[in-house]
């Protein structure tokens, strides 16, 4: 269900920024009156465009979004506060707990619209650390710097 949610959000994205383009073109008087001389096939080019959009929106979420481990060793009682600490850093605060289990959300409102309200990181509680889901770009930031601040002493190679 999530996917299809997901899927639906971006082609009504992609409908919007082509109304948003084709309104200023029609503004600066770059477009004609009607359909046909906007478009070189008319109403045949529109179709085209909602048939690339529908599969451009229903590939997306396959490509945009993942579920990813890290490794966050030490007990939850020893991790949490630097978890929230090192999400705070990022924007993130923690929308919900479920035990061990829990959830960020973007700070700013402006971040969240701009990313379609699909700001939300999930940590789900594994042995040795958490799964983490999310936009991709998103996860594997989050997941490398969480990874580096929580990494042994004994892996720090720039000791002598």
């Amino acid at each position: 269900m999530k996917y299809l949610v997901r899927a639906v959000k971006y082609l009504i994205w992609f409908c919007l920024i082509l109304a948003i383009m084709i309104a200023i073109l029609k503004v600066s008087g770059s477009a004609g009156d009607s359909v046909e001389e906007m478009f070189r096939g008319g109403y045949r080019s529109l179709l085209q465009i909602a048939a690339l959009f529908v599969v451009f929106a229903a590939l997306y979420p396959l490509t945009g979004f993942r579920k990813q481990y890290a490794v966050i060793p030490g007990e939850f009682k020893d991790i949490r506060e630097g978890i929230v600490d090192y999400m705070a850093s990022k924007g993130y605060v923690v929308e919900s707990e479920n035990g061990e289990d829990m959830t960020f959300r973007l700070r700013s409102k402006g971040a969240a619209v701009a990313k379609m309200w699909e700001d939300r990181l999930t940590f789900t509680r594994q042995q040795g650390g958490y799964d983490i889901e999310g936009l991709r770009r998103d996860v594997v930031r989050i997941v490398g710097g969480l990874e580096y601040r929580f990494r042994n002493d004994t892996d720090n190679y720039s000791k002598s």
